[in-house]
């Protein structure tokens, strides 16, 4: 056998052994993975069942559940450690009462996931954050973000469609295949820390995003995935630049970002519609749904926004931008005066019609 052969032979050879390797460690993988998951779901039927326990024996006994979580957190903390004094003993008869038929928990889920989900008081809230949870496989760092920037809430406000109907949607909690469901009003970019920096230009905006593109990318919602960054498009020799680009993999589209750090004018909005449509003529494939665009802008002109395309084209947004997360009521006034513009502009429709 020549050089060259051996040298074949032995190539072949190390392939070989490095894909049996590699399946072997995928196999051990897996079932560690399994294993984690099966130890953390244990467990969180372990909570659950204390605190059933715990609210059969306490009852209405207010006085009487006091000492008894007294007595059985001190036993507890001495054989078991920490983890098992009077607050964690309550939090997991809440837990109970929250979620009292076993089988709604789901699997995925670790015991710091439904703290986190305990703490929201609305059900179908509560529903829609543990399947999101579940679905898009956020870690509890990112559910306490969502819960905590009114994540539901934001999509309830979509532009597009009559609120009732938005809501309906989402508390069936099936998958969604319209943008209204998906795309959300206002966009909470605390993430970036711009706050403070109150000069800060289009160009920094973008950088931003792109230096935090994970969290950006869970902000957007699900489905999405970067595709470009100042994507040109060329027509009759003349250069275009969309800020950024994303595709929808739920709506089987592309996503088109414009950012403003200012207020929205109509020139804007002619702006978008237009990229809108050389990027459907250049780059939309035949398979691909039609193309949104979302204009994020610091603020809006409401008056631009009922007298333009955007209140006809049911895929171009123009959604606001927060740089700080909004308190509860800031949100709910948001959401309020929101819900004013979309009835007005549905009487307007209707007087029309």
């Amino acid at each position: 056998m020549n050089q060259q052969n051996i040298e074949t032979t032995t190539a072949v050879a190390s392939e070989t052994n490095t894909a049996f390797y590699h399946g072997i460690r995928d196999t051990l993988a897996e079932a560690r993975t399994k294993a984690c998951a099966a130890i953390n779901f244990a467990m969180v039927e372990a909570y659950w069942e204390v605190g059933r326990r715990i609210d059969e024996a306490v009852g209405e006994r207010a006085e009487y559940g006091k000492g008894l979580l007294r007595y059985v957190a001190g036993r507890l903390t001495a054989e078991f450690g920490k983890g098992f004094d009077e607050s964690s003993l309550r939090r997991m008869r809440q837990f109970f009462n929250v979620f009292p038929i076993r089988a709604t928990l789901w699997h995925e889920l670790s015991w710091s996931h439904y703290r986190q989900l305990i703490r929201v008081e609305d059900t179908a809230r509560r529903e829609f954050y543990g399947r999101e949870c579940v679905e898009s496989n956020w870690s509890v760092r990112q559910l306490e973000r969502q819960i905590n920037s009114f994540y539901y809430e934001r999509l309830l406000a979509t532009q597009k469609s009559g609120r009732d109907r938005v809501r309906d949607e989402i508390q069936t909690l099936e998958p969604k295949t319209v943008p209204d469901f998906i795309l959300k009003d206002p966009y909470i970019l605390e993430f970036l820390d711009l706050k403070e920096n109150r000069d800060y230009l289009e160009r920094d905006l973008e950088q931003a995003l792109i230096d935090s593109l994970q969290a950006f990318l869970l902000e957007l919602g699900k489905g999405f995935s970067f595709v470009a960054r100042q994507k040109r498009i060329t027509s009759d020799g003349e250069h275009y630049y969309i800020d950024l680009v994303f595709y929808n993999y739920i709506l089987k589209c592309f996503v088109l970002v414009d950012l403003k750090t200012g207020k929205l004018t109509h020139q804007d909005i002619g702006q978008m519609d237009f990229y809108v449509r050389l990027f459907e003529d250049k780059i939309k494939q035949p398979d691909d749904n039609a193309t949104i665009g979302i204009i994020l802008c610091a603020d809006r002109d409401e008056n631009v926004v009922r007298y333009s395309v955007l209140a006809d084209n049911e895929n171009l947004f123009a959604s606001k931008y927060k740089l700080y997360l909004p308190s509860e009521e800031e949100l709910r006034r948001e959401l309020e005066r929101e819900r004013a513009l979309i009835e007005q502009q549905q009487r307007m429709n209707r007087e029309e019609d």
